[in-house]
């Protein structure tokens, strides 16, 4: 039986979580031009860097959103979350920081009116469901407030 390892190459994935500090590894693109095609190797793979975040952020499989406004949980506010509703969801994580609190219906409530979940958890535990709902192909974004 042969077995293929299918792995996005294009994908961001995290590597690391500590409280306050979330290690991202992307696909290599020129700094200057971050709509430039991802850079290579002679064999055409991808070139992978990791990156270290201490702010807020949100990850999807394909996209990256640096500085994500709000940078502790207090400031969560349904605009927060608006710059996700141009893509295809179908479940977004929403990391609280270092302990699971749950907003007000306002911010998911959109969402889910849209059929797209919302699931709750700690920073830690969003990012490790992350990797998995990704890893599986699903249209999954994590909010991760980085405090």
């Amino acid at each position: 039986m042969q077995v293929n390892l299918d792995f996005n190459h294009a994908a961001y994935t995290i590597r690391r979580y500590e409280r306050g500090s979330i290690t991202v590894q992307h696909p290599l693109v020129d700094p200057d031009h971050p709509d430039a095609p991802i850079q290579r190797d002679t064999n055409g793979r991808p070139i992978f860097q990791e990156e270290v975040f201490t702010r807020s952020l949100i990850l999807m499989p394909q996209t990256l959103i640096r500085d994500w406004p709000p940078q502790s949980f207090a400031e969560l506010a349904a605009e927060s979350l608006n710059v996700l509703l141009g893509y295809p969801l179908e479940i977004i994580l929403l990391g609280t920081g270092a302990r699971q609190q749950f907003p007000g219906l306002d911010v998911t409530r959109l969402f889910m009116q849209k059929g797209i979940g919302v699931e709750v958890m700690d920073t830690a535990a969003a990012c490790r469901t992350y990797n998995i709902l990704m890893t599986d192909g699903r249209g999954v974004a994590a909010a991760l407030i980085n405090d």
